[in-house]
């Protein structure tokens, strides 16, 4: 990204959804930069315009990376509009180009934040009318520049969304199967879970395939960001392709080969589910190192040598659904019990009544959210054997 255009290193905020920020922080730190706060549903790094790149390149777990470009205090929407008039916006913003803007408000004076956004967006196109003579289209869509206003109390700070449309998505689910896991979710279970990508991964009751293809996407280290065309920065002035086919072919060189031996397991007993999980797998460019298997998820060949079994059941959100899953949940307990001694086990719900019904002891209660439902990444340690054997 042109350093003429943003000189300088600023804030830069990557969001996530709900309690998956300690694996969106960790992603962050190993990609060289430095934390400088989190709270439940964002990361808070520094950086040059250049960084988000690298950001929306590598992140498996995060939503957005928000890169500020001022703060100022605001008391009511005159204030806003006077601020942010006085942004030099031609300088970030092409004369003929397209913005749209999003907003997090919370200020005793707006009712409704689409009144904030108005107010914004009218205060950027009379500052390019009379800077430019030319006036930009707006709308609702993230395909192209977004701007994110945050105005909490008197305090606003301006970001330009350089994902554009979410990262939480990763390109690759083309056949969508029931309510599957969105992918960052998958990818934060999975760094939650410390599998080892050495070691097997099985995912009985795969759906769409989403985890057992995150995990495959891990073992090759496959960014993926890799899989996207379009990004927020690219509309933004100073945008430098060079730059961005630089870290795609960096991102390149830097896929593996998986581990000698890798197992990856994926079983449904839906043939339409294995055909979405299978065509997606493709998509991504992994479908070769997952074994896709059509059967109940009881008659999954799971490997000889142990690693982690990861389930992610229905949670019986309609009225009535809840008494027919409890037996589906005590057979995963049997399951685990019978089938999967030596693996580290989990499942992942968000129904802790149905969870009770699995009857073994967890080792860990990791929290999550699955949209708005509060969910739990349940740790069981199978032990072959009694515990007191294993110790």
């Amino acid at each position: 990204m042109s350093s003429a255009v943003f000189p300088y290193k600023s804030a830069i905020v990557v969001t996530c959804f709900p309690e998956q920020s300690p694996w969106l922080a960790s992603e962050i730190e190993a990609l060289g930069f430095e934390v400088v706060s989190t709270n439940i549903s964002e990361v808070e790094t520094v950086g040059y315009m250049d960084d988000c790149l690298r950001l929306n390149m590598w992140l498996r777990t995060g939503s957005r990376v928000l890169y500020q470009i001022q703060r100022f205090p605001a008391k009511n929407a005159n204030d806003l509009y006077s601020r942010v008039r006085a942004i030099p916006w031609e300088k970030y913003l092409h004369a003929d180009g397209y913005f749209s803007i999003t907003s997090y408000v919370k200020n005793d004076t707006i009712r409704d934040d689409r009144f904030a956004n108005v107010r914004v967006k009218d205060a950027i196109v009379d500052r390019m009318v009379e800077k430019t003579g030319k006036r930009p289209d707006s709308g609702p869509n993230k395909d192209r520049t977004v701007i994110h206003i945050y105005w909490k109390e008197d305090k606003v700070r301006i970001y330009f969304d350089t994902s554009g449309e979410t990262i939480a998505k990763h390109g690759y689910r083309k056949l969508p199967f029931k309510a599957p896991m969105i992918e960052s979710l998958a990818a934060s279970t999975i760094r939650a879970s410390e599998w080892d990508a050495q070691t097997p991964f099985v995912n009985p009751m795969c759906g769409s395939g989403t985890l057992a293809i995150e995990a495959a996407l891990f073992a090759i280290n496959k960014a993926p960001g890799l899989e996207r065309e379009n990004f927020g920065f690219m509309h933004i002035k100073g945008y430098d392709e060079e730059s961005w086919q630089g870290y795609q072919r960096l991102a390149k060189l830097q896929m593996k080969a998986p581990a000698p031996g890798l197992k990856i397991v994926a079983s449904d007993m839906n043939r339409d589910a294995i055909k979405a999980a299978r065509a997606n797998a493709k998509t991504a460019g992994v479908e070769e190192l997952i074994d896709f298997q059509l059967c109940d998820f009881r008659e999954t060949q799971m490997p000889e040598e142990p690693g982690v079994i990861m389930i992610n059941p229905e949670y019986g959100e309609r009225l009535g659904e809840e008494e027919k899953l409890l037996e589906v949940y005590r057979q995963i307990g049997d399951f685990f019990k019978q089938k999967c001694q030596g693996y580290t086990g989990f499942i992942f719900t968000g129904n802790m009544n149905l969870a009770k019904s699995i009857g073994l002891r967890t080792s860990a209660r990791i929290p999550f959210y699955n949209a708005k439902i509060e969910c739990r990444l349940l740790k069981y340690e199978l032990y072959k054997g009694s515990k007191k054997q294993k110790d």
